[in-house]
């Protein structure tokens, strides 16, 4: 087949399914994520039963992610030095989960040559907003709200919410008796 029949095919695929998927979900995306079914990808990942993950989401080392995970598009997450994501997260789009560091052999201009590894660790029912980073060796416990664009350095404790560069803690999750339905206290 000729490199301007493919083109074309593909051409039609993309107009295609772009206009299927808009009319029944009013969204578009890139094309791979036409393609590409995302609870397929995170099967094949061996993530577990329910969760998904964009085609767009770069994914590196050893990942173990729970059930019923939601990773959203153009996410980074870096198992390079062991990352663990319990049940029933949301990591939005945009989310940075690192597990290693090259600043000390950078700035040391190669003195230290390594580059640092330590597990992340994500809890059961960890909401990570749009675009926020965490950085190694960070635990984040159950029930936890880190919000958009924070930056986190350090542990956070089970049921608080972070927000902030870096991120500190500005409310804890309270769960009420009626199903479960959470309530934030401020911190103050």
């Amino acid at each position: 087949m000729a490199a301007d029949d493919l083109l074309e095919r593909l051409r039609t695929f993309w107009t295609q399914r772009r206009r299927e998927v808009d009319a029944r979900f009013q969204r578009t995306l890139p094309l791979a994520d036409y393609v590409v079914d995302r609870w397929d990808k995170a099967r094949e990942l061996g993530f577990g039963q329910g969760s998904s993950i964009y085609d767009s989401s770069l994914v590196f080392g050893d990942v173990v992610v729970g059930e019923n995970v939601w990773i959203g598009p153009f996410t980074i997450i870096d198992g390079t030095g062991g990352l663990s994501i319990g049940d029933g997260c949301n990591i939005s789009a945009g989310v940075h989960l690192y597990t290693h560091s090259s600043v000390r052999r950078c700035v040391s201009g190669g003195a230290f040559d390594e580059i640092e590894h330590e597990p992340t660790v994500i809890g059961n029912r960890v909401f990570i907003g749009a675009n926020a980073v965490v950085n190694m060796g960070v635990t984040i416990g159950d029930e936890s709200v880190v919000g958009a664009g924070a930056v986190v350095t350090g542990d956070v404790p089970p049921r608080t919410v972070m927000t902030g560069v870096p991120a500190r803690a500005v409310a804890a999750v309270q769960l009420d008796g009626e199903g479960g339905r959470p309530v934030f206290e401020p911190i103050e």
